[in-house]
């Protein structure tokens, strides 16, 4: 692991990153979204060294828990901005009740066979509508909170928290959030946080994945890791590689010229 002088030259370069992009977008600020979670928090105080006096914290709960809440109005007040609180519980109802209503499938009493993730994906993405709502208000830049394994493995949103302008720590295991969080004076039940996207109710990062971010650390890393774990690893890696690209598009021959 690096050093506390070598974490706080990774950090250093980091705020002075966020600057560079802002400035050369010509916009003001930034805009990132509070969830509660280790990720967030490092992100939120990398935004806040960068941005002091521009910089927007937003609160998103959609059928939360109240944990997650709270958590997220600790960080926002430990680095001392005020978080925007929207809640998207009853948009998202909205939406989906009239998608389950408008299929064919629902309609006829069958249950929907990707209902869990289709909610749950609808709520990434909800969040990922209003933070930038808010960004392009203030003339601000939306700054993600995805980490190396999350990138690699495509543990991640499509247009949802992938959906974002920057991505400042998108190259950092897990192990190394820690670290940064740690020197950014986050506490242990922060730093430590069981890691759930929200998504629905007992949610978690490692159970879904079928991963550990241990493991997925060390392979990145280039370590060791049992052969069922690399071979799970590369899948995930394999199937989300659309995530990580823009979408194909088609090249058809063009006219020579216009009549």
């Amino acid at each position: 692991m690096w050093t506390d002088k070598e974490l706080a030259i990774r950090i250093n370069t980091a705020v002075e990153w966020l600057r560079t992009k802002v400035a050369e977008a010509n916009a003001k600020g930034v805009v990132v979204g509070i969830s509660g979670g280790v990720d967030s928090a490092v992100v939120t105080g990398l935004c806040v060294r960068a941005f002091p006096e521009n910089c927007i914290g937003v609160i998103m709960p959609s059928h939360s828990n109240p944990e997650d809440r709270e958590d997220a109005l600790w960080i926002a007040e430990g680095f001392e901005i005020r978080p925007l609180e929207i809640d998207l519980g009853e948009a998202h109802t909205l939406v989906f009740n009239q998608v389950k209503q408008g299929l064919p499938s629902s309609a006829q009493g069958s249950p929907i066979v990707g209902e869990t993730m289709s909610q749950g994906n609808l709520k990434a993405r909800l969040r990922m509508s209003t933070l930038y709502a808010v960004a392009n208000a203030m003339n601000y830049l939306v700054v993600g909170t995805d980490n190396a394994p999350e990138s690699y493995t495509g543990y991640f949103t499509k247009y949802g928290d992938g959906g974002v302008d920057l991505l400042p720590i998108s190259s950092l295991t897990k192990s190394e959030v820690r670290a940064w969080a740690w020197m950014l004076g986050l506490p242990q039940k922060i730093a430590m946080r069981v890691p759930t996207a929200g998504l629905w109710p007992g949610q978690t990062d490692e159970a879904e994945m079928g991963l550990t971010y241990d493991l997925i650390d060390r392979y990145l890393l280039g370590e060791d890791v049992p052969a069922e774990v690399k071979e799970r690893i590369e899948k995930l890696h394999h199937q989300s590689e659309h995530k990580r690209h823009l979408p194909p598009s088609l090249e058809l021959p063009k006219l020579e010229r216009l009549e």
